[in-house]
């Protein structure tokens, strides 16, 4: 085979894709045995864990992908030998057999992604951070309001024990008055663990730059900006989106919070030098429930890891991520943390390739909801809030100034 363009040909086929689209009416009504049908769209690292996770799911089937470059598609048919694939992700959504569609591309594509496959009638697992700024997330919601559509976001922790866990100790056990979050996100891995080799082949025979681009400011084609895109604002908010929307979109969820009123973020990139987005960085968030919600971390240290305390008056409730435990603590007492403990699997390493119980059960939940059309884990709102959340820091971070949300015009200011 010369070239991956040929293979592509190949494996698609101009009229295979679309056989079986006269098979299946538009938006089928599925029971509660039956099989679902989902595609992919974006085969990166992350896209190619949750591909491994709904094949995984009981009675699904993986019939698409999609990416805009060739290698990744060859990663996915090794993935799933037969699948089909193409470039442009709007041929798998004329596809009116595919039931959902999972959507794992950089984020600044997310709305490109999720707008039209809401309007093609499938239901989406949309990986985190769900928007890029406010006006997509209102883009999006636009097109999700009054769709039917399921939405699962990929705050995978929401689905996991540690979330019934904590929402049930918060809400149950003494806590008195809750003033305050402190969340940390540490580890020690140069750029976040994120920095990839350039492959041989990434290059404009291989790789449909315009479509990467998107929305985004227009740059000559540039394989670092393809392969390590988080290192780059016009198409990442760093780690903030990368893992402060896991922690927000945990305790969004377990305490009903909402948007904050006023966010400040302050830090630096003081040993990643390919890298625009900051290395070492803490975030202060007032809510309008009287709570400040606190988030640090840095690539430079793996002393704290991953850990979240809730601090009340008469208690406190603590979350550790490896292993992932939850535990509540009287006031003025440490008696009782170890047999109030409950734990789970954890991943340490980069989320970025990571997979897992909870994507596993996260995933799993998104098919259940499918065929079943409840609520998933974490539904769009809860995606909607944290997102809102994480721009409200980055844009804090670049402007170099607290920002505060205006709930009527819906807007950072």
């Amino acid at each position: 085979m010369s070239n991956r363009r040929e293979f592509i040909h190949t494996v698609l086929g101009s009229t295979a894709f679309l056989a079986a689209n006269s098979l299946h009416p538009l938006n089928r009504v599925l029971g509660a045995n039956d099989r679902v049908r989902f595609a992919l769209i974006g085969c990166g690292g992350r896209g190619q864990a949750i591909f491994k996770a709904a094949i995984k799911a009981p009675n699904t089937e993986a019939v698409a992908v999609a990416d805009i470059y060739t290698q990744r598609l060859e990663d996915a048919t090794r993935i799933a030998p037969g699948v089909k694939t193409c470039s442009d992700f709007r041929r798998l959504l004329d596809d009116k057999s595919i039931d959902a569609v999972l959507i794992a591309t950089p984020q600044h594509q997310h709305v490109l992604n999720f707008v039209p496959a809401i309007q093609a009638g499938k239901d989406v697992y949309q990986e985190k951070t769900m928007a890029f700024d406010p006006d997509q997330a209102r883009r999006m919601r636009h097109a999700f309001s009054n769709s039917n559509r399921v939405v699962q976001i990929g705050i995978q922790s929401t689905s996991g024990p540690a979330q019934v866990r904590a929402r049930e100790l918060v809400q149950t056990m003494p806590m008195g008055k809750i003033t305050a979050i402190n969340s940390r996100m540490y580890r020690n891995s140069p750029y976040g663990g994120w920095k990839r080799q350039i492959p041989d082949d990434c290059n404009l025979q291989h790789v449909d730059w315009k479509a990467f681009e998107g929305e985004a400011a227009s740059h000559p084609f540039d394989p670092n900006r393809f392969i390590n895109w988080r290192f780059y604002w016009d198409y990442s908010g760093g780690n903030v989106f990368e893992n402060m929307v896991h922690q927000v979109g945990f305790w969004f969820k377990a305490m009903d919070l909402q948007i904050p009123e006023r966010v400040t973020m302050s830090g630096g990139n003081y040993f990643s030098p390919d890298m625009q987005v900051p290395d070492t960085m803490a975030v202060s968030m007032a809510l309008p429930e009287k709570i400040l919600f606190t988030w640090n971390s840095g690539f430079g240290s793996s002393y704290y890891g991953a850990d979240d305390v809730v601090l009340g008056t008469e208690g406190t409730v603590a979350r550790n991520a490896a292993p992932e435990s939850v535990t509540y603590v009287p006031s003025k007492s440490k008696a009782g943390m170890e047999a109030d403990r409950t734990s789970s699997k954890a991943s340490s390493g980069p989320d970025i390739v990571g997979g897992g119980d909870e994507t596993d059960l996260h995933m799993r939940n998104f098919m259940d909801c499918v065929r079943s059309r409840k609520e998933p884990d974490c539904p769009f709102d809860l995606g909607y809030r944290s997102a809102i959340a994480c721009q409200m820091a980055v844009a804090s971070y670049r402007e170099g100034r607290e920002v505060c949300w205006d709930a009527k015009t819906e807007q950072i200011v």
